[in-house]
């Protein structure tokens, strides 16, 4: 019974993480996608592209058949509901200059926790779930850039893809020390947003190759 108990906690956590992730980065997709002035169904398709694109990834990669987002209706209502919402209510908030960065750390926290957690209950090595998370958490925002004709956050100097990194490596810590899965998805994912957030408001960046001028 216990076993049983511990079970279906974890399954709840990572439908919650899941759907917040996707969420969230949905909401990326649209206010991307009203930035770049798309129509409702670009606005929406973008929405779910960038919210979907990441479990999907995730999914294939640990042989999760047929996709979460194609066995529960509620993977598909929410980013659906986001792009609309987003498309509605977007004069009130394209004002503001930072959305897209909170709600891109966001995701890229709960997206990293998510995916690390999964592949580490499908019987995945910790250094295999700490990639499969990393590709979980900039899958989506890699689809929503190239969609919209952007080079990949991810490829830029900023500390993106090195915060994942460092949420799927307190996921992985933590359950090797037995650390409870909620509690270490609540550090993992506020260690994850925190480095994006603090990095991008000082401006600190990866280095890069030294340009040679012949």
């Amino acid at each position: 019974m216990p076993s049983t108990v511990v079970s279906v906690s974890t399954a709840t956590l990572l439908l919650v993480l899941d759907l917040l992730g996707i969420a969230v980065f949905a909401a990326s997709g649209a206010l991307t996608g009203v930035q770049k002035q798309l129509d409702i169904f670009g606005v929406v398709f973008l929405a779910g592209a960038t919210g979907l694109g990441g479990g999907f990834i995730r999914d294939a990669l640990i042989g999760a058949t047929p996709a979460a987002a194609l066995g529960d209706w509620r993977y598909l209502a929410v980013p659906a509901a986001v792009g609309v919402v987003g498309f509605r209510i977007h004069p009130t908030i394209a004002r503001l200059a930072r959305p897209l960065v909170v709600l891109d750390a966001a995701g890229l926290g709960l997206f990293a926790v998510a995916g690390a957690r999964k592949a580490l209950d499908a019987g995945i090595a910790a250094v295999g779930a700490c990639a499969i998370g990393l590709v979980t958490a900039i899958g989506g925002g890699i689809i929503r850039d190239v969609l919209v004709r952007e080079i990949p956050v991810v490829l830029h100097r900023e500390i993106y893809a090195t915060a994942a990194l460092i949420g799927t490596f307190v996921v992985v810590v933590a359950d090797r020390l037995g650390v409870p899965d909620t509690l270490t998805a609540v550090v993992a994912i506020a260690v994850t947003f925190v480095i994006r957030v603090v990095s991008k408001w000082r401006r600190w960046s990866a280095p890069v190759a030294a340009r040679r001028d012949d």
